[in-house]
């Protein structure tokens, strides 16, 4: 995993700029995280009109909550636990459907065990982002949100802690859930190309 930039001085000059109140240097900071913050509302949703809804109100509750922000902790960090909980509750609020993962393997003790393919391989294999946002669809809504802080966002398990106030035990464990479901997802859509295939051949013959 590439290890993450720190912050210029110059975003550091910015992000002090907007905490004094200059609302200039608030759309700076606007500019500067809004990829970020926009890719993880998409993980989230899935949905290119919701994610912009999603990154504007996370900009506007940062916007009202800028003077709560704790300069020890990482900005970005705190912006994107704005975004991962606003998505959250987005997700629990349309009452769709989930697969509750902590039931299917609630009789697991080992959360350790090699879960088979990791999340960054089934997405390199997958060039289509559809085909991932459809193999993240089905997950928990904090299940995802762990998932996509740590492997699209970069962020360390201590991170993320911090970002969803849970606990690592439990980053740990959601994480290991979710994973098993990326790469069930992979192994389900690979039996059914073979099946496709297969029908598709006693057609022809």
């Amino acid at each position: 995993m590439k290890a993450k930039p720190q912050v210029s001085p110059s975003e550091a000059d910015c992000l002090q700029r907007a905490l004094n109140g200059d609302e200039q240097a608030f759309t700076e900071l606007v500019d500067l995280y809004q990829t970020p913050v926009h890719n993880l509302c998409y993980r989230m949703l899935g949905n290119l009109q919701e994610a912009e809804d999603a990154a504007q109100e996370t900009f506007w509750r940062a916007y009202r909550n800028l003077q709560r922000y704790d300069p020890n902790r990482s900005f970005p960090t705190w912006l994107l636990s704005i975004a991962a909980h606003y998505c959250i509750d987005q997700q629990r609020r349309r009452r769709l459907p989930v697969i509750e993962l902590d039931e299917i393997f609630e009789d697991m003790e080992d959360i350790t065990a090699d879960p088979g393919p990791t999340p960054e391989k089934i997405i390199t294999e997958n060039e289509d982002i559809q085909v991932v946002q459809k193999q993240l669809a089905g997950l928990n809504p904090v299940d995802k949100a762990v998932l996509v802080l740590r492997y699209f966002q970069e962020m360390s398990e201590d991170e993320i802690c911090k970002a969803l106030s849970i606990s690592k035990s439990a980053v740990k464990s959601r994480l290991h859930r979710a994973r098993l479901h990326l790469a069930n997802q992979m192994m389900n859509n690979k039996f059914n190309m073979i099946s496709e295939g297969r029908y598709h051949e006693s057609l022809s013959i």
